[in-house]
């Protein structure tokens, strides 16, 4: 029987009242419990927290009612926390207090309120508006484990700043000072770095352990022509079709913040105390901000949000046959090219993609819905940037940068290599990944990888940090599960999260080893540059921590490739989206080119079935 995917409201009329009703952000004095990324629970609403571990990560598994702690909840500890006080929320006193009594001049505005009735997807839909494709804004959520709802969700729009980075060209948007800047610039991360020089951001009490405001956007795989100038220059690089920017990073002071182990929203909005005449002005500013925020959330007409009724089953692929810019007999002769290069020892593995191409009435947000269905994985993402729209479901990290206790920092590095399907029951699972894990080929692809991590690690750590924390252990998913591994090192003195996004790009699982001389032979072979798929996509916070995903099973939607507009048979008036799905495999001295083109056929039908959903469940075709 079919299932209804309702759309719920932003507040039912009868109960809007009590909906806006905010709770105050007092719980009371004394100091806060630590949260760590292992061994913690959620009692009562609040966290018992065991001792860090040794590293000072903090880790935290099992949370309250299935909820656990996802791959965008890992945080650091506050850096400037005010421990045993009330946390600022509309108390003018607090504000100045907090202003005047740290090193600081950024400083929280927030509320919180019931989030019972309202979700990640309804919020951003009360935010962005359905045809305001070029509008910047992000929902990130997660799914840990396959089945498990990831503790925090992240939804915001209206950046205060923007950059835009094409073949050095950058522009910069300042949408507060209404300035449009364009320099040349040899590489465009240092130009987020001189714009944080001056950020000294507050950590309060009362906010949640996660990202609550800072940089979000992507980091295209061409990103990595700015790292490595000489060997792989611009004029060098495959067809640029689609003229997406190389880099897009926007700057957001206004955030919503969802706790799903306590039911509440945090609507946030930051201050920059020194841009103002006094402190008073500040404060008044940050609340007028957030007034706007929170009534938005809470608008008088429900955004529309289709219901979808689910009858198509979920666990097959896509039926539709995908346009690719690879003909069969293109690719085919493409990974004959590398196996000669492997037997010639240039490289010793390749990984070779193929972009293909799916039209669809779907909105693209409806498809994002669509795939929270079909695929969860830790790393769920809706972006909208300048040029196109992200849709994805990363189960890797490319970059990860975390504050210890003692204001050192840690870079992680995870490569994903192996893959099985997951078994039908648990017996089956137990024995496929016995399978995986005694699979040599897998084996040696993956200790490959990790050495690759460890170089790039090693790139920006102490002499001596670098460290394998795990080793080839078995990771499970909605439908398949990989063999992972954990490397880390401590950043050296002098660099910062940048450095290591630098040295990570790109990760190994999309490149190839040596990765140089791969990506130099991918330039060759592949007709397109790949944009968005092989790069990063996340967040740099204010308090200076990373996480970015890297960006796999991700669709890129152009906003310049549409159709016009007609009627539908619901009389609604829809656009026909083009999507392009990038998939790769690594290829090996013994790679079997059928096998290999097979393998990036059935990773982008995986992906393209939520498009199918999206049209079955919402457009009822």
């Amino acid at each position: 029987m079919a299932e209804a995917m309702r759309a719920p409201s932003c507040a039912h009329g009868a109960d809007r009242k009590q909906f806006r009703t905010r709770l105050r952000t007092s719980f009371g004095r004394g100091e806060r419990e630590r949260t760590t990324w292992k061994g913690s629970t959620i009692r009562g609403g609040r966290i018992a927290a065991k001792k860090a571990e040794e590293d000072g990560l903090r880790r935290q598994e099992m949370g309250q009612g299935g909820v656990l702690e996802d791959e965008w909840s890992y945080m650091p500890q506050d850096m400037a926390k005010l421990e045993g006080e009330e946390p600022t929320d509309g108390n003018l006193n607090r504000f100045v207090e907090i202003a005047t009594s740290r090193d600081c001049n950024m400083v929280p505005v927030y509320e919180r309120i019931f989030a019972d009735h309202l979700t990640p997807v309804l919020a951003y839909r009360c935010l962005v508006s359905e045809d305001d494709r070029e509008a910047p804004s992000f929902l990130l959520e997660s799914v840990v484990n396959g089945d498990q709802t990831g503790r925090y969700s992240f939804v915001g729009a209206q950046p205060a700043v923007e950059i835009v980075a094409k073949e050095f060209q950058v522009t910069i948007l300042d949408h507060v000072r209404g300035t449009i800047q364009q320099e040349t610039k040899e590489d465009p991360m240092d130009i987020p770095v001189e714009l944080s020089k001056e950020w000294r951001p507050a950590h309060v009490e009362g906010l949640p352990n996660a990202f609550t405001g800072g940089w979000v956007g992507y980091t295209s795989y061409d990103t990595v022509r700015y790292v490595y100038k000489g060997k792989l220059p611009f004029q060098d690089a495959p067809e640029d079709d689609r003229k997406l920017p190389d880099i897009h990073l926007a700057l957001y002071k206004n955030t919503v913040v969802f706790d799903q182990a306590t039911k509440l929203a945090y609507a946030i909005s930051w201050v920059r105390t020194d841009e103002f005449d006094s402190l008073e002005d500040a404060y008044y500013s940050g609340r007028r901000e957030l007034t706007r925020l929170v009534n938005k959330l809470t608008p008088k007409t429900n955004p529309d949000l289709r219901p979808g009724r689910v009858s198509l089953s979920l666990s097959g692929r896509s039926t539709q046959q995908n346009k690719s810019n690879f003909t069969k007999e293109g690719f085919l002769e493409a990974i004959r090219k590398t196996k000669e290069y492997i037997l010639s020892g240039d490289i010793f593995q390749l990984v070779l993609s193929q972009r293909f191409e799916r039209r669809t009435f779907a909105d693209p947000f409806e498809i994002y819905r669509a795939l929270r269905v079909v695929n969860p994985s830790p790393y769920m993402i809706y972006m909208q940037t300048r040029g196109s729209m992200l849709v994805a479901s990363s189960p890797e990290i490319l970059c990860r940068v975390r504050t210890r206790h003692d204001g050192s920092q840690v870079v992680v590095n995870r490569p994903l290599a192996g893959t099985r399907k997951r078994g039908a029951t648990r017996e089956e699972d137990i024995a496929l990944e016995q399978e995986l894990l005694a699979d040599e080929k897998e084996r040696a692809e993956h200790v490959m990888l990790v050495d690759l991590g460890r170089n790039d690690v090693g790139k920006v750590a102490k002499n001596g940090s670098v460290n394998v924390k795990t080793l080839m252990e078995v990771e499970r998913y909605s439908h398949v599960m990989h063999i992972s591994s954990t490397v880390t090192g401590t950043l050296r003195d002098g660099l910062d999260r940048w450095d290591a996004l630098r040295a990570a790009l790109p990760a190994g699982t999309v490149s190839g080893a040596p990765k140089v001389r791969a990506m130099q032979i991918i330039d060759e072979l592949e007709p397109h540059r790949r944009g968005p798929y092989g790069g990063g996509v996340g967040f740099a916070s204010f308090g200076g921590d990373m996480d970015i995903a890297l960006a796999l099973r991700t669709m890129v939607i152009p906003t310049n490739r549409v159709d016009t507009r007609y009627r539908y048979k619901d009389s609604e008036s829809r656009k026909e989206w083009v999507v392009h799905i990038q998939a790769g495999a690594g290829v090996v001295a013994d790679s079997d080119p059928d096998s290999e083109y097979e393998e990036t056929v059935n990773k982008a039908a995986a992906l393209a079935r939520a498009i199918d959903l999206a049209e079955q469940a919402l457009l009822g075709e």
